[in-house]
């Protein structure tokens, strides 16, 4: 802070209803100023007066931003990459296997830990931020890829035949000899060396959780904050982390959300994000991180922070934290505003969060601990994403995996569809009734056959092209295309295009000429045993189709060939989650009305509806009765409920 104003801050944080600060994850160099001298008088200082105050503390390990005096005594903590050497100066720019650096990492971590697991304020802590690889590739990653190689193929022949290393002479003949990965053009190897990647992150955090779970109390719990792949917001799945595996060693998922605010605030990054968060345990989750004013297009409009607090709880979130309290006055997030501005002062956001604090306060015993059971999920992969990386769309694509994931899960969202998350090794497929898969490019035989035995049993499955394509090393299967599929689907094809000036015939979805193109990709697909719900409109493709629906066994299988537009899609995902017999009351209601429910601790059914746009709406009441937790109104079915602009309203259903 740019003066001593703890006291000051602490009394409006009271004010504004704030129960928990987050400290210590960025200053390691405050509390070690040198090799070995230790100074934790500020976070002494920090949880005497948060716990005088009457509010918790979550202390960070401060490990993912090194000190000057670890640089300059150990230059090799810093992670080299492909772009050579690295270079002080940023965040997480160190190389996480590198041994000098987990030794001074667990040095301070225990001194850290043990000093405040007593204190009576704090009650959990977090791991590390963001945590990733960094793209770090140096000797000592290479020496442990190579036994890593070593310890799942045996062999270097078994190398050589599952990654097509005889192609261009890449073939390796001795273990001494395996080269750095870092100029590879074979993408089986290159696939396989991020999914390497990934594991360091996942061995990383699983060490830092076992440090402090040596001093943790009973009552403290450990997490994470996890984020997503960025485009100026949080997108799409984290291409550097495997989450569900790297989430096994937490009490608690933990998630940092951005989104774009102002007249794009949509609140589907809200609920990605938290869909994809709750089901890495299958249970509630902590927002540690996400959005108070920041930029300036961040800026939220009145109203806009409560509705985004409240979706946040919607989807199953147990906290909502705000990066940051304050808006620093130098040095690189200078602009990214906190709850108070520049001066300090009140504001209008932090006026509104005022009444954040109040209503959670008054609410939390009927929202907290959020049951959420959804029918319908996704299966993501950081496999398919980085085969796709190698092998994109076309080679002036801009489209990749994520743009697959976000075609569909919009639309299922603005259709008021709930959505869990699934990975390819997920074994509970039975517990839903539809799910979606984009774009799973490299996948493994008994994934596929997971998935058909899912539809055989009478499951509904929704695929989009380019799935099944190769196996789990990224090698294009020799089985007819869409590969173990193919009989599940009831499609066949072996020749893919980029789509110049092509549309589905016949509009079949009416969605008009503007929204009934297709683009960056399509598959010439064959019907064998299955319907066709579009055909190609091309002088020269028009034989082929587009989109196909079979049933198998006691299922049905959906098969997307092509990119289309969001209202094409949205028209497939509506016939699929009608012939899965999940359309309900929900999804006459579409966006901008939003809802979402589950059960609370009581086993009441908790509704809330938001509305996503700058205007007031309307909507009938579909259910029995609810009483509304904000106004203390009761409401029956077929009463009209008005949501004001960027509005809600939060209902519960009492058992009967």
């Amino acid at each position: 802070m740019p003066y001593d104003r703890l006291d000051e801050d602490i009394k409006m944080m009271k004010d504004a209803g704030i129960t928990v600060v987050r400290i210590a994850e960025s200053t390691w160099s405050t509390h070690e100023p040198q090799n070995g001298v230790f100074d934790f008088s500020s976070v002494d200082r920090v949880l005497d007066a948060m716990h005088k105050a009457g509010i918790d503390v979550i202390v960070g390990t401060p490990t993912y931003a090194v000190p000057t005096w670890m640089v300059k005594e150990h230059p090799s903590v810093l992670a080299e990459t492909k772009e050579g050497k690295g270079k002080y100066g940023a965040r997480q720019i160190m190389d996480i296997t590198n041994p000098t650096y987990l030794f001074y990492a667990e040095r301070i971590i225990r001194k850290l830990i043990s000093r405040v697991k007593d204190h009576p304020a704090v009650i959990g802590y977090q791991t590390d931020n963001e945590t990733k690889h960094y793209g770090t590739v140096g000797p000592n990653v290479q020496v442990q890829f190579v036994k890593y190689m070593r310890e799942k193929f045996g062999s270097l022949e078994e190398v050589n035949k599952k990654f097509g290393l005889d192609y261009w002479s890449n073939r390796i003949n001795s273990w001494e000899d395996f080269p750095s990965v870092v100029g590879t053009i074979n993408g089986s190897l290159g696939s396989e060396f991020a999914k390497f990647q990934r594991t360091l992150v996942t061995d990383f955090l699983a060490w830092q959780a076992s440090l402090v779970n040596e001093y943790k109390r009973e009552d403290q719990f450990v997490t994470q904050n996890f984020d997503f792949e960025w485009r100026g917001y949080s997108y799409g799945v984290q291409p550097d982390v495997d989450h569900f595996e790297a989430a096994k060693p937490f009490d608690i998922a933990g998630v940092d959300i951005y989104h774009p605010s102002q007249d794009e605030l949509t609140g589907a990054e809200i609920s990605l994000g938290g869909d994809i968060t709750r089901s890495l345990k299958h249970d509630n989750y902590l927002v540690l991180e996400t959005q108070a004013q920041a930029f300036i297009h961040w800026t939220p409009y009145p109203g806009q922070l409560r509705l985004q607090a409240f979706s946040h709880l919607a989807s199953g979130a147990n906290m909502v934290a705000y990066w940051h309290w304050h808006s620093i006055h130098n040095s690189f997030e200078t602009y990214w505003k906190g709850l108070l501005s520049h001066d300090l002062k009140s504001n209008p956001t932090y006026e509104e969060a005022k009444t954040v604090g109040a209503d959670f306060k008054k609410l939390s015993s009927k929202l907290v601990n959020l049951n959420k059971k959804n029918d319908v999920a996704m299966l993501i992969s950081n496999e398919a994403l980085k085969s796709l990386e190698w092998f994109p769309f076309h080679f002036t694509s801009e489209k990749n995996y994520n743009d697959v994931v976000r075609l569909i899960y919009n639309e299922l969202y603005n259709m008021n569809v709930g959505c869990d998350f699934i990975h390819p090794k997920s074994e509970n497929l039975d517990q839903y009734h539809l799910i979606v898969v984009p774009a799973l490019y490299s996948a493994s035989d008994e994934c596929l056959e997971r998935l058909n035995h899912f539809v055989e049993q009478g499951g509904h499955v929704v695929y989009t092209f380019k799935s099944g394509f190769t196996d789990e090393h990224v090698k294009v299967r020799t089985t007819t295309q869409p590969g173990i599929i193919d009989e599940v689907c009831g499609v066949t094809y072996s020749q893919f295009v980029e789509p110049k000036q092509v549309t589905l015939k016949s509009d079949p979805f009416n969605v008009g000429v503007e929204h009934n193109q297709v683009d960056t990709w399509m598959e010439l697909l064959t019907p064998t045993t299955a319907d066709v719900l579009a055909y190609y409109d091309h002088p020269h493709w028009g034989k082929y189709a587009a989109i196909t629906q079979n049933e198998y066994g006691q299922g049905v299988a959906t098969y997307i060939g092509c990119f289309i537009s969001s209202k094409a899609m949205k028209a497939v995902l509506e016939q699929a989650v009608k012939k899965a017999g999940l359309w309900g009351s929900d999804q006459d209601l579409s966006f901008p009305i939003i809802t979402k429910s589950g059960k609370n601790d009581a086993g009441n059914t908790i509704r809330y509806y938001f509305n996503y746009s700058d205007t007031a709406v309307l909507f009938t009441y579909p259910y029995a009765h609810g009483t509304d937790l904000l106004s203390g109104n009761e409401c029956v079915q077929g009463d009209e409920v008005k949501l004001d602009r960027w509005g809600f309203c939060v209902l519960e259903e009492r058992s009967l």
